[in-house]
């Protein structure tokens, strides 16, 4: 009978924070037991991940508590725009029952705006939530979505390389800049490793990447620099977009950057890491664990990433058609609870909240939670004495709480194919000076993000 009340007053709640006329649909007075769908992109810790036996976790729970609630995973294919796309049209037409959607951050305000999922109690934010991270989950004042698994921006590099080039700094962990980075590359050019081709490669082809590694520059080039106001308008002006691009110039011209970069994603540029084509690679959290399962022990090196990193990751939200909004949040509150944090950080996410990092109390104790469970013979992964990866409370945590965001918009895929689209003209074969092609991008972005 409690258990039963408590999902009611959740129900009403819920109910009671959608608003009227354009917020989504009302919620039931009570949950009907069934199956909780939970809709996303692929787990990048491989078949049989993490995500999945957390919700095999809860759904013994529910078992052994006799609920009648199973939750359910359904993991989209295709590109990160192209699961976005898929997403939008299945809640827009209501052509798929999903309970729960695995959101990229840049799209909440967008899902919201839109109606398409509900708001949620403030207090699902609790403070042990990396607050960059958890600015991800808001919109238009109020919370959306709770942060699931985070991301941000890190530089590897091949320790070997360094050693073999005749670069007497081979431990980056504490930090480097770019003028640092850039001389290193000058020296292994004049004394090139075998295999070695260029200094650096990251993620340049004409999609989200690029985007990335562009905010990245802007932000690094111009300190507090916003793209979009609180509103989602357009913000910058040219004189910030001439420095930013010119950033981003740098970072990417010949003598340093893989040519290969300019059409590559985050699986091109850690194959071409890991045979050893360059000594410094821009990616993502989860390639220290992938990384550390092809290369030997002390090749590998991660540092922060020389200037501002972009935050990424995921968070979960109960859409508005949901019939189930109560045991949806239930779900959620499970998946970003502290122990399930715990165990995505173990398993090659960057989690969300701050004990996963600091509390040696908080352990992962989901029974199949390994981190060798995507098909590789045995982990790697070098572990701190918590287990915990090595880097994680020294480098990455700093990391996140340091991260910059991409522009928080309703309007945020017009905004990505745009700044995608006008900076491709810097990787063509004329590419036009800064201020010019600052100029272009400009009156573009005026256009994507009216006023």
């Amino acid at each position: 009978m409690i258990r039963r009340l408590a999902a009611l007053l959740v129900v009403l709640l819920l109910a009671a924070c959608t608003g009227d006329g354009d917020g989504p649909r009302a919620a039931p007075t009570a949950d009907v037991p069934g199956d909780i769908v939970v809709a996303g992109g692929r787990d990048v810790t491989g078949k049989n991940g993490i995500r999945q036996q957390l919700i095999d976790a809860w759904n013994r729970q529910q078992e052994r508590d006799g609920t009648g609630y199973r939750a359910r995973l359904v993991e989209l294919p295709g590109s990160a725009d192209e699961q976005r796309s898929q997403l939008l049209g299945a809640l827009q037409s209501g052509s798929a029952v999903y309970d729960v959607v695995i959101l990229d951050v840049t799209w909440v305000p967008e899902f919201a705006a839109a109606g398409l999922v509900r708001p949620l109690p403030g207090e699902v934010l609790d403070t042990d939530v990396v607050e960059s991270v958890a600015g991800t989950a808001r919109w238009d004042d109020r919370v959306y979505a709770v942060p699931f698994n985070s991301d941000v921006g890190l530089l590897y590099y091949r320790r070997d390389h360094l050693r073999d080039g005749g670069v007497q700094r081979t431990d980056l962990s504490g930090g480097v800049d770019w003028p640092e980075l850039e001389a290193m590359a000058n020296s292994l050019d004049e004394n090139p490793p075998e295999g070695y081709e260029k200094g650096w490669t990251t993620q340049l082809a004409a999609y989200e990447g690029r985007t990335v590694n562009a905010v990245e520059a802007f932000a690094s080039a111009v300190p507090g620099l916003a793209l979009s106001d609180t509103d989602g308008h357009y913000g910058a002006s040219v004189d910030e977009l001439t420095a930013g691009v010119a950033e981003l110039r740098r970072r990417t011209q010949a003598p340093y950057l893989l040519q290969d970069a300019v059409h590559s994603d985050e699986a091109a540029t850690l194959g071409d890491f890991a045979e050893g084509r360059t000594a410094f690679l821009r990616h993502w959290p989860y390639a220290y664990r992938t990384l550390h399962q092809t290369l030997a022990a002390g090749q590998l090196g991660v540092a922060p990433l020389p200037g501002r990193a972009v935050l990424g990751g995921q968070n979960l939200a109960v859409t508005g058609a949901s019939q189930r909004p109560a045991k949806a949040l239930e779900l959620i509150r499970y998946l970003t609870g502290k122990e399930s944090e715990r165990c995505l950080l173990d398993a090659g996410f960057a989690a969300t909240r701050v004990s996963a990092y600091t509390d040696d109390a908080v352990r992962c104790t989901v029974a199949t939670a390994s981190p060798s469970t995507s098909g590789e013979s045995a982990d790697r992964t070098p572990r701190d004495g918590a287990g915990r990866p090595a880097y994680a409370r020294r480098i990455l945590l700093p990391a996140l709480r340091g991260a910059v965001q991409r522009p928080r918009t309703a309007l945020y895929g017009a905004f990505t194919r745009t700044f995608t689209t006008q900076l491709g003209a810097l990787f063509g074969e004329s590419p036009p000076g800064d201020a010019v092609l600052a100029q272009r991008l400009d009156a573009a972005l005026r256009r994507a993000l009216p006023d």
